[in-house]
């Protein structure tokens, strides 16, 4: 069992959100996540629907990022 203690990363209000150009508007490719960077998070959310996000902190983001290439 993990003793680690986990901080709630929140993003700050008036985050910009920013979404791939790739994105199209409509349809199907109107399915999309928009990213926001913070200095203490890294935000995602559903495009469609813009609440509720996730926010990781950078170190985690930068993680999931290289993991994921």
């Amino acid at each position: 069992m993990s003793t680690a203690v986990r901080e709630r990363i929140t993003m700050p209000e008036g985050t910009a959100w920013r979404k791939s150009s790739y994105s199209g508007t409509s349809g199907a490719e109107g399915n999309c996540v928009e990213v926001a960077f913070a200095p203490r998070a890294v935000g995602v959310r559903d495009s469609k629907h813009t609440g509720p996000e996730l926010a990781f902190s950078p170190r985690v983001w930068r993680a999931f990022l290289t993991a994921s290439r």
